[in-house]
Protein backbone atom coordinates (compact mmCIF):
# COMPACT_ATOMS: atom_id res chain seq x y z
CA UNK A 1 0.00 0.00 0.00
CA UNK A 2 1.18 3.45 -1.22
CA UNK A 3 1.73 6.07 1.60
CA UNK A 4 0.47 9.32 1.21
CA UNK A 5 3.29 11.31 2.14
CA UNK A 6 4.84 9.46 -0.77
CA UNK A 7 1.84 10.35 -3.05
CA UNK A 8 2.22 14.42 -2.26
CA UNK A 9 5.85 14.35 -2.70
CA UNK A 10 5.49 13.35 -6.03
CA UNK A 11 2.90 15.77 -6.47
CA UNK A 12 5.31 18.18 -5.22
CA UNK A 13 8.00 16.79 -6.72
CA UNK A 14 7.64 15.51 -10.49
CA UNK A 15 10.81 13.28 -11.77
CA UNK A 16 13.77 15.62 -13.50
CA UNK A 17 14.20 12.85 -16.14
CA UNK A 18 10.19 13.56 -17.03
CA UNK A 19 10.89 16.87 -17.65
CA UNK A 20 13.56 16.42 -19.62
CA UNK A 21 12.32 13.59 -21.59
CA UNK A 22 8.70 15.11 -22.44
CA UNK A 23 9.72 19.30 -22.63
CA UNK A 24 11.96 18.17 -25.55
CA UNK A 25 9.55 17.44 -28.48
CA UNK A 26 6.41 19.85 -26.97
CA UNK A 27 7.34 22.40 -24.41
CA UNK A 28 10.61 23.02 -25.84
CA UNK A 29 9.52 23.26 -29.83
CA UNK A 30 6.59 26.05 -28.74
CA UNK A 31 8.70 27.94 -26.87
CA UNK A 32 11.15 28.38 -30.26
CA UNK A 33 8.02 28.64 -32.30
CA UNK A 34 6.48 31.44 -30.02
CA UNK A 35 9.60 32.96 -29.35
CA UNK A 36 10.92 33.19 -33.49
CA UNK A 37 7.29 34.77 -34.15
CA UNK A 38 7.54 37.11 -31.70
CA UNK A 39 11.36 38.04 -32.16
CA UNK A 40 9.88 38.62 -36.05
CA UNK A 41 7.10 40.61 -34.70
CA UNK A 42 9.35 42.99 -32.83
CA UNK A 43 11.68 43.22 -35.90
CA UNK A 44 8.99 43.73 -38.65
CA UNK A 45 6.16 46.36 -37.16
CA UNK A 46 6.78 49.58 -35.56
CA UNK A 47 5.86 49.40 -32.15
CA UNK A 48 2.17 50.80 -32.36
CA UNK A 49 0.27 53.80 -31.45
CA UNK A 50 -0.84 54.65 -28.92
CA UNK A 51 -0.35 52.01 -26.21
CA UNK A 52 3.01 50.40 -27.21
CA UNK A 53 4.72 54.10 -28.08
CA UNK A 54 2.89 55.66 -24.94
CA UNK A 55 4.44 52.64 -22.64
CA UNK A 56 7.95 52.98 -24.74
CA UNK A 57 7.57 56.82 -23.81
CA UNK A 58 6.57 56.33 -20.17
CA UNK A 59 9.80 53.97 -19.66
CA UNK A 60 12.24 56.31 -21.74
CA UNK A 61 11.15 59.28 -18.99
CA UNK A 62 11.72 57.02 -16.53
CA UNK A 63 15.65 56.27 -18.06
CA UNK A 64 15.70 60.11 -18.94
CA UNK A 65 14.60 61.42 -15.59
CA UNK A 66 16.61 58.70 -13.50
CA UNK A 67 13.28 58.55 -11.11
CA UNK A 68 12.23 54.76 -10.77
CA UNK A 69 9.79 56.02 -8.36
CA UNK A 70 6.78 58.07 -10.06
CA UNK A 71 6.33 57.11 -13.63
CA UNK A 72 5.64 60.44 -16.06
CA UNK A 73 4.35 60.39 -19.61
CA UNK A 74 4.74 63.30 -21.29
CA UNK A 75 6.77 64.64 -18.17
CA UNK A 76 3.43 64.34 -16.14
CA UNK A 77 2.69 62.52 -13.38
CA UNK A 78 0.96 58.64 -14.93
CA UNK A 79 -0.70 57.35 -12.40
CA UNK A 80 -2.42 54.47 -14.98
CA UNK A 81 -0.34 51.76 -14.51
CA UNK A 82 2.15 50.28 -11.90
CA UNK A 83 5.72 50.75 -13.16
CA UNK A 84 7.08 46.54 -13.33
CA UNK A 85 7.05 46.59 -17.00
CA UNK A 86 9.30 49.82 -16.89
CA UNK A 87 11.69 48.91 -14.61
CA UNK A 88 11.88 45.61 -16.64
CA UNK A 89 12.69 48.20 -19.97
CA UNK A 90 14.75 49.83 -17.53
CA UNK A 91 16.78 46.71 -16.57
CA UNK A 92 16.84 45.73 -19.99
CA UNK A 93 18.44 48.67 -21.37
CA UNK A 94 20.98 48.97 -18.65
CA UNK A 95 22.38 45.68 -19.86
CA UNK A 96 22.01 47.18 -23.98
CA UNK A 97 21.68 50.50 -23.64
CA UNK A 98 18.51 52.58 -24.75
CA UNK A 99 17.19 50.20 -27.32
CA UNK A 100 13.50 50.28 -29.19
CA UNK A 101 14.74 46.31 -29.58
CA UNK A 102 15.82 45.92 -26.14
CA UNK A 103 12.28 47.37 -24.49
CA UNK A 104 9.88 45.23 -27.03
CA UNK A 105 11.64 42.27 -25.88
CA UNK A 106 10.51 42.69 -22.33
CA UNK A 107 7.05 41.68 -23.56
CA UNK A 108 7.82 38.42 -25.31
CA UNK A 109 10.24 37.51 -22.66
CA UNK A 110 7.17 37.69 -19.71
CA UNK A 111 5.10 35.48 -22.10
CA UNK A 112 8.00 32.80 -22.66
CA UNK A 113 7.86 33.02 -18.59
CA UNK A 114 4.61 32.20 -18.66
CA UNK A 115 4.79 29.71 -21.07
CA UNK A 116 7.27 28.19 -18.92
CA UNK A 117 5.12 27.99 -15.50
CA UNK A 118 2.28 26.41 -17.20
CA UNK A 119 4.42 23.74 -18.38
CA UNK A 120 5.63 23.41 -14.71
CA UNK A 121 1.91 23.89 -13.48
CA UNK A 122 0.77 20.75 -15.55
CA UNK A 123 3.31 18.49 -14.12
CA UNK A 124 2.09 19.59 -10.22
CA UNK A 125 -1.58 19.31 -11.11
CA UNK A 126 -0.95 15.58 -12.80
CA UNK A 127 2.57 14.59 -11.78
CA UNK A 128 0.90 10.99 -13.06
CA UNK A 129 1.20 12.39 -17.11
CA UNK A 130 4.70 14.46 -17.25
CA UNK A 131 3.92 14.90 -20.95
CA UNK A 132 1.69 17.08 -20.21
CA UNK A 133 3.49 19.91 -19.03
CA UNK A 134 4.97 19.83 -22.51
CA UNK A 135 1.58 19.51 -24.26
CA UNK A 136 0.66 22.41 -21.60
CA UNK A 137 3.11 24.65 -23.47
CA UNK A 138 2.08 24.26 -26.73
CA UNK A 139 -1.38 24.32 -26.07
CA UNK A 140 -1.23 27.95 -24.85
CA UNK A 141 1.29 28.65 -27.46
CA UNK A 142 -1.33 27.44 -29.84
CA UNK A 143 -3.80 30.14 -28.85
CA UNK A 144 -4.22 32.97 -30.86
CA UNK A 145 -4.96 35.43 -28.52
CA UNK A 146 -1.90 34.78 -26.39
CA UNK A 147 0.09 34.61 -29.54
CA UNK A 148 -0.64 38.11 -30.37
CA UNK A 149 -0.74 39.45 -26.88
CA UNK A 150 1.90 37.69 -25.93
CA UNK A 151 4.44 39.86 -28.89
CA UNK A 152 3.06 43.07 -27.35
CA UNK A 153 4.78 45.73 -25.14
CA UNK A 154 1.95 45.94 -23.05
CA UNK A 155 1.22 44.22 -19.59
CA UNK A 156 -0.28 41.23 -19.87
CA UNK A 157 2.14 38.81 -20.27
CA UNK A 158 4.05 40.00 -16.81
CA UNK A 159 0.23 39.72 -15.35
CA UNK A 160 -0.37 36.37 -16.56
CA UNK A 161 3.09 35.00 -15.83
CA UNK A 162 2.05 36.55 -11.85
CA UNK A 163 -0.49 34.68 -12.44
CA UNK A 164 0.21 31.23 -13.35
CA UNK A 165 3.31 31.50 -10.91
CA UNK A 166 0.71 32.04 -7.91
CA UNK A 167 -1.32 28.86 -9.11
CA UNK A 168 1.50 26.90 -8.95
CA UNK A 169 2.27 28.59 -5.04
CA UNK A 170 -0.99 28.44 -3.92
CA UNK A 171 -0.91 24.13 -5.24
CA UNK A 172 2.14 23.71 -2.98
CA UNK A 173 0.82 25.57 -0.24
CA UNK A 174 -2.84 23.94 -0.39
CA UNK A 175 -0.83 20.22 -0.24
CA UNK A 176 2.00 20.82 1.74
CA UNK A 177 0.71 24.00 4.04
CA UNK A 178 4.45 25.21 4.33
CA UNK A 179 4.44 29.13 5.30
CA UNK A 180 7.32 29.61 2.91
CA UNK A 181 4.59 28.94 0.12
CA UNK A 182 2.10 31.30 1.44
CA UNK A 183 5.04 33.56 1.29
CA UNK A 184 5.32 32.60 -2.36
CA UNK A 185 1.94 33.32 -2.99
CA UNK A 186 1.80 36.60 -1.75
CA UNK A 187 5.35 37.01 -3.51
CA UNK A 188 2.85 36.85 -7.14
CA UNK A 189 0.45 39.10 -5.66
CA UNK A 190 2.83 41.53 -5.27
CA UNK A 191 4.48 41.28 -8.75
CA UNK A 192 0.90 41.11 -9.93
CA UNK A 193 0.08 44.32 -8.41
CA UNK A 194 3.29 45.75 -9.75
CA UNK A 195 2.03 44.72 -13.00
CA UNK A 196 -1.26 45.99 -13.60
CA UNK A 197 -2.63 46.82 -9.64
CA UNK A 198 -4.99 45.18 -7.39
CA UNK A 199 -6.76 43.50 -10.62
CA UNK A 200 -4.48 40.54 -9.92
CA UNK A 201 -6.58 39.68 -6.98
CA UNK A 202 -9.03 38.68 -9.84
CA UNK A 203 -6.92 36.51 -10.95
CA UNK A 204 -6.03 35.15 -8.33
CA UNK A 205 -8.02 35.74 -5.02
CA UNK A 206 -11.00 33.47 -6.05
CA UNK A 207 -8.96 29.77 -6.35
CA UNK A 208 -7.72 31.12 -3.36
CA UNK A 209 -10.66 32.00 -1.53
CA UNK A 210 -12.38 28.61 -3.08
CA UNK A 211 -9.27 26.13 -2.63
CA UNK A 212 -11.40 24.15 0.58
CA UNK A 213 -13.69 23.07 -2.82
CA UNK A 214 -11.82 22.17 -5.60
CA UNK A 215 -8.53 20.83 -3.43
CA UNK A 216 -10.81 17.46 -2.34
CA UNK A 217 -10.18 18.10 1.30
CA UNK A 218 -6.61 18.96 1.57
CA UNK A 219 -7.45 21.91 3.30
CA UNK A 220 -9.85 23.48 5.71
CA UNK A 221 -11.25 27.24 5.54
CA UNK A 222 -9.75 27.65 8.56
CA UNK A 223 -6.25 27.02 6.96
CA UNK A 224 -7.04 28.76 3.87
CA UNK A 225 -7.86 31.41 6.19
CA UNK A 226 -4.61 31.98 7.47
CA UNK A 227 -3.10 31.30 4.55
CA UNK A 228 -4.53 33.49 2.73
CA UNK A 229 -3.52 36.03 5.26
CA UNK A 230 -0.24 35.20 5.04
CA UNK A 231 0.03 35.93 1.14
CA UNK A 232 -1.91 38.87 1.37
CA UNK A 233 0.44 40.52 4.19
CA UNK A 234 3.45 39.43 2.36
CA UNK A 235 1.63 40.88 -0.70
CA UNK A 236 1.03 44.10 0.67
CA UNK A 237 4.49 44.49 2.29
CA UNK A 238 6.47 43.83 -1.01
CA UNK A 239 3.79 46.46 -2.90
CA UNK A 240 4.01 49.20 -0.10
CA UNK A 241 8.21 49.05 -0.70
CA UNK A 242 6.98 50.82 -4.22
CA UNK A 243 3.62 52.46 -3.01
CA UNK A 244 4.30 54.14 0.14
CA UNK A 245 7.73 56.27 -1.31
CA UNK A 246 5.65 56.62 -4.41
CA UNK A 247 2.80 58.15 -2.78
CA UNK A 248 5.15 60.39 -1.02
CA UNK A 249 7.67 61.67 -3.65
CA UNK A 250 4.25 61.88 -6.29
CA UNK A 251 2.04 64.22 -3.95
CA UNK A 252 -1.61 63.98 -3.26
CA UNK A 253 -2.93 63.76 -7.08
CA UNK A 254 -0.69 60.72 -7.60
CA UNK A 255 -1.14 59.43 -4.12
CA UNK A 256 -5.24 59.49 -4.64
CA UNK A 257 -4.84 57.97 -8.19
CA UNK A 258 -2.43 55.00 -7.36
CA UNK A 259 -4.52 54.29 -3.90
CA UNK A 260 -8.18 54.60 -5.74
CA UNK A 261 -8.97 56.20 -9.00
CA UNK A 262 -7.00 53.56 -11.04
CA UNK A 263 -7.94 50.49 -8.31
CA UNK A 264 -11.35 50.67 -6.96
CA UNK A 265 -12.64 53.38 -8.99
CA UNK A 266 -11.97 51.28 -12.00
CA UNK A 267 -14.42 48.74 -10.21
CA UNK A 268 -17.02 50.92 -9.14
CA UNK A 269 -17.28 53.08 -12.18
CA UNK A 270 -15.26 52.87 -15.27
CA UNK A 271 -13.94 56.24 -17.00
CA UNK A 272 -13.14 54.05 -19.97
CA UNK A 273 -13.57 51.20 -21.56
CA UNK A 274 -17.49 50.46 -20.51
CA UNK A 275 -19.24 47.58 -22.29
CA UNK A 276 -22.31 45.43 -21.60
CA UNK A 277 -22.61 42.43 -19.41
CA UNK A 278 -21.90 39.62 -21.82
CA UNK A 279 -18.98 41.73 -24.04
CA UNK A 280 -16.21 39.35 -22.56
CA UNK A 281 -18.70 36.52 -23.09
CA UNK A 282 -19.13 37.38 -26.48
CA UNK A 283 -15.44 37.54 -27.11
CA UNK A 284 -14.82 33.81 -25.92
CA UNK A 285 -14.58 32.10 -29.07
CA UNK A 286 -12.08 34.49 -30.27
CA UNK A 287 -10.13 34.43 -27.27
CA UNK A 288 -10.02 30.23 -26.92
CA UNK A 289 -9.12 29.99 -31.23
CA UNK A 290 -8.67 27.21 -32.33
CA UNK A 291 -9.60 25.29 -29.16
CA UNK A 292 -12.99 25.94 -29.15
CA UNK A 293 -13.70 24.88 -32.51
CA UNK A 294 -12.26 21.64 -32.06
CA UNK A 295 -15.29 19.17 -31.71
CA UNK A 296 -12.88 16.38 -29.78
CA UNK A 297 -12.02 18.52 -27.47
CA UNK A 298 -15.79 18.97 -26.69
CA UNK A 299 -16.14 15.45 -26.61
CA UNK A 300 -13.01 14.74 -24.16
CA UNK A 301 -14.93 17.41 -22.10
CA UNK A 302 -17.74 15.48 -21.89
CA UNK A 303 -16.34 12.18 -20.88
CA UNK A 304 -14.20 13.81 -18.14
CA UNK A 305 -14.01 13.43 -14.70
CA UNK A 306 -14.32 17.06 -13.22
CA UNK A 307 -13.74 15.77 -9.84
CA UNK A 308 -10.24 15.68 -10.53
CA UNK A 309 -8.66 19.01 -7.99
CA UNK A 310 -6.50 19.92 -11.32
CA UNK A 311 -9.53 20.26 -13.69
CA UNK A 312 -11.48 22.00 -10.55
CA UNK A 313 -8.81 24.69 -10.04
CA UNK A 314 -8.63 25.78 -13.72
CA UNK A 315 -12.56 25.91 -13.74
CA UNK A 316 -12.10 28.05 -10.94
CA UNK A 317 -9.67 30.13 -12.32
CA UNK A 318 -11.09 30.47 -15.12
CA UNK A 319 -14.64 30.54 -14.55
CA UNK A 320 -14.45 33.29 -11.59
CA UNK A 321 -12.39 35.71 -13.38
CA UNK A 322 -14.96 35.74 -16.42
CA UNK A 323 -18.13 36.53 -13.76
CA UNK A 324 -15.90 38.63 -11.90
CA UNK A 325 -14.77 40.74 -14.98
CA UNK A 326 -18.73 40.71 -16.73
CA UNK A 327 -19.86 42.80 -13.51
CA UNK A 328 -17.11 45.14 -13.48
CA UNK A 329 -18.04 47.88 -15.72
CA UNK A 330 -14.99 48.46 -17.50
CA UNK A 331 -13.70 45.32 -19.53
CA UNK A 332 -11.23 45.06 -22.88
CA UNK A 333 -10.82 41.48 -24.78
CA UNK A 334 -7.11 41.51 -23.29
CA UNK A 335 -8.77 41.16 -19.61
CA UNK A 336 -8.61 37.74 -19.61
CA UNK A 337 -5.26 36.90 -21.09
CA UNK A 338 -4.15 35.68 -17.61
CA UNK A 339 -6.95 32.69 -17.98
CA UNK A 340 -5.68 31.28 -21.11
CA UNK A 341 -3.25 29.22 -18.98
CA UNK A 342 -6.09 27.78 -17.45
CA UNK A 343 -7.75 26.98 -20.43
CA UNK A 344 -4.40 25.70 -22.10
CA UNK A 345 -4.52 23.61 -18.93
CA UNK A 346 -7.90 22.38 -19.59
CA UNK A 347 -7.00 21.04 -23.21
CA UNK A 348 -3.65 19.48 -22.82
CA UNK A 349 -5.63 17.44 -20.07
CA UNK A 350 -8.40 16.44 -21.74
CA UNK A 351 -7.09 16.45 -25.25
CA UNK A 352 -6.85 13.24 -27.41
CA UNK A 353 -3.11 12.10 -28.36
CA UNK A 354 -4.01 13.14 -32.11
CA UNK A 355 -7.48 15.06 -33.46
CA UNK A 356 -8.12 16.24 -36.32
CA UNK A 357 -8.31 20.37 -36.85
CA UNK A 358 -10.20 20.49 -39.73
CA UNK A 359 -13.08 22.81 -38.43
CA UNK A 360 -10.48 25.92 -36.57
CA UNK A 361 -8.43 25.22 -40.45
CA UNK A 362 -11.18 25.39 -42.66
CA UNK A 363 -12.50 28.66 -40.85
CA UNK A 364 -9.15 30.57 -41.13
CA UNK A 365 -8.50 28.90 -45.02
CA UNK A 366 -11.64 30.74 -46.03
CA UNK A 367 -10.69 34.08 -43.98
CA UNK A 368 -7.59 34.25 -46.28
CA UNK A 369 -9.33 33.34 -49.17
CA UNK A 370 -11.40 36.57 -48.21
CA UNK A 371 -8.06 38.01 -47.64
CA UNK A 372 -7.20 37.14 -51.15
CA UNK A 373 -10.06 38.47 -52.89
CA UNK A 374 -9.60 41.96 -50.57
CA UNK A 375 -6.13 42.28 -51.74
CA UNK A 376 -7.17 41.59 -55.34
CA UNK A 377 -9.25 44.86 -55.14
CA UNK A 378 -12.29 43.14 -55.54
CA UNK A 379 -13.77 45.01 -52.78
CA UNK A 380 -13.56 48.60 -51.80
CA UNK A 381 -11.64 49.91 -48.74
CA UNK A 382 -12.04 53.34 -49.22
CA UNK A 383 -9.01 55.37 -47.44
CA UNK A 384 -7.82 51.64 -45.91
CA UNK A 385 -6.90 50.54 -49.37
CA UNK A 386 -3.75 52.15 -49.08
CA UNK A 387 -2.51 49.93 -46.08
CA UNK A 388 -2.68 47.11 -48.65
CA UNK A 389 0.48 48.38 -50.91
CA UNK A 390 1.79 46.49 -52.54
CA UNK A 391 -0.98 43.96 -53.21
CA UNK A 392 1.35 41.04 -53.54
CA UNK A 393 2.31 41.16 -49.41
CA UNK A 394 -1.33 40.85 -48.33
CA UNK A 395 -1.61 37.58 -51.27
CA UNK A 396 1.86 36.21 -49.45
CA UNK A 397 0.44 36.18 -46.24
CA UNK A 398 -2.66 34.71 -47.25
CA UNK A 399 -0.83 32.13 -48.98
CA UNK A 400 0.96 31.44 -46.05
CA UNK A 401 -2.16 30.90 -43.99
CA UNK A 402 -3.56 28.88 -46.36
CA UNK A 403 -0.07 26.76 -45.85
CA UNK A 404 -0.44 26.73 -42.24
CA UNK A 405 -3.89 25.54 -42.46
CA UNK A 406 -2.73 22.58 -44.41
CA UNK A 407 0.05 21.57 -42.18
CA UNK A 408 -2.45 21.44 -39.56
CA UNK A 409 -3.93 19.07 -40.88
CA UNK A 410 -1.48 16.99 -41.54
CA UNK A 411 0.08 17.43 -37.98
CA UNK A 412 -3.18 17.24 -36.10
CA UNK A 413 -3.62 17.28 -32.19
CA UNK A 414 -1.87 19.82 -30.16
CA UNK A 415 1.66 20.52 -32.89
CA UNK A 416 -1.06 21.00 -35.60
CA UNK A 417 -3.00 23.74 -33.95
CA UNK A 418 0.18 25.46 -32.60
CA UNK A 419 1.31 25.45 -35.96
CA UNK A 420 -1.53 26.84 -37.29
CA UNK A 421 -1.86 29.89 -34.97
CA UNK A 422 1.83 30.42 -34.99
CA UNK A 423 2.10 30.77 -39.06
CA UNK A 424 -1.52 33.52 -38.84
CA UNK A 425 0.66 35.24 -36.64
CA UNK A 426 3.60 35.05 -38.35
CA UNK A 427 1.67 36.01 -41.71
CA UNK A 428 0.12 39.14 -39.90
CA UNK A 429 3.44 40.47 -38.94
CA UNK A 430 4.94 39.78 -42.53
CA UNK A 431 2.10 41.71 -43.60
CA UNK A 432 2.68 44.57 -41.65
CA UNK A 433 6.02 44.81 -41.86
CA UNK A 434 5.93 44.75 -45.49
CA UNK A 435 3.01 46.72 -46.40
CA UNK A 436 2.31 50.19 -46.46
CA UNK A 437 0.96 49.73 -43.22
CA UNK A 438 4.44 50.06 -41.61
CA UNK A 439 5.39 53.30 -42.32
CA UNK A 440 2.02 55.18 -41.87
CA UNK A 441 2.17 53.47 -38.20
CA UNK A 442 6.18 54.00 -37.52
CA UNK A 443 6.50 57.18 -34.89
CA UNK A 444 10.60 57.92 -36.24
CA UNK A 445 9.47 59.83 -39.35
CA UNK A 446 7.50 62.67 -37.62
CA UNK A 447 10.00 62.40 -34.35
CA UNK A 448 12.98 62.55 -36.09
CA UNK A 449 11.69 66.00 -37.89
CA UNK A 450 10.97 67.66 -34.77
CA UNK A 451 12.82 66.31 -32.02
CA UNK A 452 15.74 68.80 -33.33
CA UNK A 453 13.45 71.88 -32.23
CA UNK A 454 13.60 70.76 -28.59
CA UNK A 455 15.26 74.01 -27.54
CA UNK A 456 13.20 76.33 -29.17
CA UNK A 457 9.72 74.26 -28.24
CA UNK A 458 7.22 71.48 -29.60
CA UNK A 459 3.53 71.44 -30.01
CA UNK A 460 0.91 69.00 -30.63
CA UNK A 461 -1.84 70.63 -31.70
CA UNK A 462 -5.76 69.90 -32.35
CA UNK A 463 -6.69 66.67 -30.21
CA UNK A 464 -5.01 64.61 -27.50
CA UNK A 465 -1.45 63.57 -27.39
CA UNK A 466 -0.37 59.93 -25.94
CA UNK A 467 3.13 61.15 -26.17
CA UNK A 468 3.94 58.90 -29.67
CA UNK A 469 6.80 60.38 -30.43
CA UNK A 470 8.79 60.92 -27.30
CA UNK A 471 10.68 58.16 -27.09
CA UNK A 472 11.13 57.72 -30.98
CA UNK A 473 12.61 61.54 -30.69
CA UNK A 474 13.83 60.90 -27.47
CA UNK A 475 12.17 64.05 -26.17
CA UNK A 476 13.49 65.44 -22.93
CA UNK A 477 11.11 68.38 -22.77
CA UNK A 478 7.71 68.06 -22.75
CA UNK A 479 5.46 68.47 -25.94
CA UNK A 480 2.63 71.59 -25.28
CA UNK A 481 -0.36 70.45 -26.16
CA UNK A 482 -2.82 73.92 -26.59
CA UNK A 483 -6.72 73.15 -27.23
CA UNK A 484 -7.87 76.15 -28.95
CA UNK A 485 -6.99 78.71 -31.24
CA UNK A 486 -6.35 81.22 -28.83
CA UNK A 487 -4.39 78.66 -26.75
CA UNK A 488 -1.99 78.12 -30.28
CA UNK A 489 -1.48 81.37 -30.39
CA UNK A 490 0.00 82.58 -26.83
CA UNK A 491 2.08 79.20 -27.47
CA UNK A 492 3.55 80.72 -30.76
CA UNK A 493 4.30 84.02 -29.11
CA UNK A 494 6.77 82.44 -26.67
CA UNK A 495 7.73 80.19 -28.94
CA UNK A 496 8.83 81.72 -32.36
CA UNK A 497 10.96 79.57 -33.76
CA UNK A 498 9.32 76.42 -32.68
CA UNK A 499 7.58 73.49 -34.31
CA UNK A 500 3.42 72.27 -34.46
CA UNK A 501 2.58 68.52 -35.26
CA UNK A 502 -1.32 68.99 -36.18
CA UNK A 503 -3.70 66.45 -38.63
CA UNK A 504 -4.52 68.50 -41.89
CA UNK A 505 -8.22 67.36 -41.77
CA UNK A 506 -8.74 69.31 -38.36
CA UNK A 507 -8.13 72.46 -36.57
CA UNK A 508 -4.50 73.37 -38.03
CA UNK A 509 -2.18 76.12 -38.20
CA UNK A 510 -3.81 78.33 -41.03
CA UNK A 511 -0.18 78.38 -43.05
CA UNK A 512 1.02 75.81 -45.33
CA UNK A 513 2.93 73.59 -43.51
CA UNK A 514 6.34 72.84 -43.60
CA UNK A 515 6.24 68.99 -44.56
CA UNK A 516 3.33 66.49 -44.70
CA UNK A 517 3.70 63.01 -43.28
CA UNK A 518 1.02 60.24 -43.64
CA UNK A 519 0.51 58.75 -40.41
CA UNK A 520 -2.00 56.50 -38.75
CA UNK A 521 -3.34 56.15 -42.52
CA UNK A 522 -4.39 60.06 -41.37
CA UNK A 523 -2.62 63.24 -43.03
CA UNK A 524 -0.24 65.18 -40.47
CA UNK A 525 1.20 67.73 -41.26
CA UNK A 526 4.68 69.47 -39.45
CA UNK A 527 4.74 73.54 -39.21
CA UNK A 528 7.68 75.86 -38.38
CA UNK A 529 6.91 78.63 -36.24
CA UNK A 530 8.91 80.86 -37.96
CA UNK A 531 6.70 80.45 -40.80
CA UNK A 532 3.82 81.60 -39.40
CA UNK A 533 2.67 85.16 -40.88
CA UNK A 534 3.67 87.87 -38.77
CA UNK A 535 0.80 90.41 -38.15
CA UNK A 536 1.51 93.92 -40.34
CA UNK A 537 2.46 96.35 -38.14
CA UNK A 538 0.17 100.07 -38.31
CA UNK A 539 1.01 103.17 -40.10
Amino acid sequence: MTDTSDLQAARLRPPRAAWRIRLAPAGALALLGFAAVALAGVLLRPALPIDETRYLAVAWEMWARGDWLVPTKNFELYAHKPPLLFWAMNLAWSLTGVSEIAARLVGPAFALLCLLLTGRLARRLWPERPEIGGAATLALAGMTAFALSGGLTMFDAALAAATVGGMLALWRAVHAGRPRDWMLLGLALALGGLAKGPVILIHLGSALALSPLWSAGRITWRAMARGAGIALGTGLALVALWVVPAAVTGGAEYREAILWTQSAGRVTEAFAHARPWWFLLALLPVLLFPWIAVPALWRAGARADWRDPGLRLCLVWGGAALLLFSLISGKQAHYLIPELPAAALLVARLSPERFPLRVPALLLAAAALAGIVVAAGLVPLGRAEALLQPRAVPVAACLLVLATCLAALRLRGLAGGAALTLGTVLSLNLLVGFTATRPLYDTHRIAAAIAPFQPAGIAFYGQSYHAEFNFAGRLNVPVATPATAGDLAAWLAAHPAGVIVARLDRDHPAWPPHETIPFRNAPYAVWHAADAPRPESSP
